[in-house]
């Protein structure tokens, strides 16, 4: 069948539409089930573990059950993928792990939640968005792109097997699918214990399940084109750099799955949040200072390329395959999002008291 619509209809409209119906997938479980990764930093760097943490924990596990049984079944093959074959930065996943961290506190929201903001009519995530997008774009080909390398340079990995955790492990794609199972099964129960709508939990569940679609369409479509076609899935601040700048800069855009992503996303939370009635006009504000989250901004922008991913490209689509950069990243964007917060606590705090 895909070759088919391959043949008549050539490698990028295929490419932009399994991107688009992943994206539409995303958007509309990401805009209902209030999956955030810093919503879940805030509440464990508050000594909670409640409902935000149970929807990201349903949505990370969810997505590790749909790639690595997809794996298990033949479905799926993420060893040529550029999170697992590539050479990798450590330094990268750390340092600009971290500095994603700080921003999605500041921005209230990391790449993946401001897009979907947006399309609920969020203008403060509208902005937000667009200048952490142009900072991407700038660390990624443009004045930034210099910095960017020499951090990244600083401690590397080779890629294969050495980036892989299950082959450090020694387990098999059988058997973590089967522990993701597990613990998806757990944070449906903590769902229910913290009092989240049903709903919305299962909408968690299709944030991964959209995670394990974009793997595997892209796979099907690289295994039958002749073109060399890269193996991905859902990630944002590439994918949104790469559409901004196919938008202002030719009238022929150029089509990818990234390309369909971004806008199915948008679509997805747009139409959920019309359905819902829950669309409404947000503004900057004195509780709000546009400063702080253009700051957010530009750490997000330039952290994604550096750690090689934001929180869903690196966290969800790369921590799904298990690649160990991928996981490094996430792990330093939680302890740099639970710092950010923590700081700005005491900050608070301290004004308070003096006041």
């Amino acid at each position: 069948m895909i070759e088919g619509f391959l043949d008549q209809f050539g490698d990028g409209a295929v490419l932009a539409t399994a991107g688009a119906v992943t994206g539409l997938l995303f958007g509309a479980m990401a805009q209902h089930s209030r999956f955030c990764l810093r919503a879940a930093t805030v509440e464990v760097a508050e000594g909670r573990f409640g409902a935000r943490l149970s929807i990201w924990l349903i949505a990370f596990c969810a997505a590790v059950l749909a790639v690595q049984g997809a794996i298990a079944a033949g479905y799926l093959d993420v060893t040529s993928t550029r999170q697992l074959a590539a050479t990798g930065s450590m330094s990268g996943a750390i340092i600009g792990g971290l500095m994603f961290g700080c921003g999605m506190i500041l921005a209230r929201g990391c790449a993946s939640r401001l897009l979907v903001l947006s399309a609920t009519g969020n203008l403060r995530a509208l902005i937000t968005g667009l200048v952490l997008t142009l900072v991407a774009q700038a660390s990624l080909r443009g004045a930034l792109s210099p910095l960017r390398e020499t951090l990244g340079g600083l401690w590397l990995v080779q890629g294969g097997a050495e980036r892989n955790i299950l082959w450090h492990l020694g387990l098999t794609s059988a058997v973590v699918a089967l522990f993701a199972a597990a613990g998806l099964v757990i944070a449906f129960w903590l769902a229910k214990r913290d009092h989240v709508q049903m709903t919305r939990a299962l909408a968690a569940a299709g944030v991964g399940a959209a995670v394990g679609l974009g793997w595997v369409l892209t796979y099907w479509i690289a295994a039958s084109s002749f073109e060399v076609v890269p193996i991905s899935s859902v990630t944002f601040t590439g994918s949104s750099a790469d559409t901004l700048m196919g938008l202002v800069n030719t009238a022929d855009l150029p089509l990818s799955f990234g390309m369909g992503l971004v806008p199915g996303v948008f679509v997805g939370a747009c139409g959920m949040a019309l359905f819902t009635r829950e669309a409404t006009i947000e503004r900057f504000g004195k509780d709000t200072p546009m400063e702080r989250y253009l700051l957010g901004a530009v750490l997000m922008g330039f952290g994604s390329m550096l750690a090689g991913g934001c929180a869903v490209g690196a966290g969800m689509s790369g921590g799904s395959i298990f690649a160990l950069t991928a996981w490094v990243a996430l792990f330093s964007m939680w302890i740099g999002a639970m710092a950010t917060y923590l700081g700005l606590t005491q900050i608070s705090l301290h004004r308070s008291t003096a006041v």
